[in-house]
């Protein structure tokens, strides 16, 4: 197990109260928090969101990216249903750090796209390790869930460490000419699942 449960709190939202949960990897002493809503029912199925840190699309309002929304529409859905999950999983960047984002962001305004200018920077298009999120559920004795996602790697990463995703549920979220290019990126180089006819 790669993470310990610290301490929670109670954390009202725009959506409703919420119960926010801090967790720490025992390694590095890196931070994730979760969110839960309503009454955790761990007998059956789940609604979790997996929801990876980015700063500029969470809290600075970018345009490049669906981060934002995703947040925004998945705590919307979640305390719509009355009771799910969001892990907060603090991996900014798919994981190569905001600094090395925004040299990305660089190189993308010079036409790379979001894959190549990860690789141009010595990394792989995906660097992010959910293998973190499967121990936190672990530890919040959670063993099936319904995955809010378009990525079909976080099903099999999940799968593969334990946990049941028993149905897999897309976030399609608005999109803007801003970010048309990266979301096209996503599905056809990293086999997210969109409908392409919306970009």
């Amino acid at each position: 197990m790669k993470i310990e449960r610290i301490q929670d709190a109670i954390l009202p939202t725009i959506w409703g109260e919420f119960k926010i949960i801090g967790f720490k990897e025992k390694i590095n002493d890196k931070n994730h928090v979760v969110l839960t809503y309503g009454k955790i029912d761990n007998t059956k199925p789940v609604l979790v969101r997996i929801h990876s840190e980015c700063l500029t699309g969470d809290a600075l309002f970018s345009l490049r990216c669906d981060c934002g929304e995703q947040l925004k529409t998945s705590l919307m859905l979640i305390a719509k249903l009355g009771s799910g999950i969001l892990i907060y999983h603090r991996q900014e960047g798919r994981n190569i750090g905001l600094l090395n984002k925004i040299k990305a962001y660089n190189l993308q305004d010079h036409g790379l796209d979001t894959v190549e200018a990860n690789h141009k920077l010595g990394f792989s298009a995906d660097e992010r390790d959910f293998t973190i999120c499967s121990d936190i559920l672990k530890l919040m004795h959670i063993y099936q869930i319904h995955l809010l996602t378009n990525n079909p790697i976080k099903v099999k990463i999940l799968n593969d460490s334990g946990i049941n995703v028993v149905k897999r549920i897309n976030l399609i979220v608005p999109h803007n000419p801003k970010n048309e290019k990266y979301l096209n990126t996503k599905i056809n180089k990293m086999g997210h699942i969109m409908p392409k006819k919306n970009f």
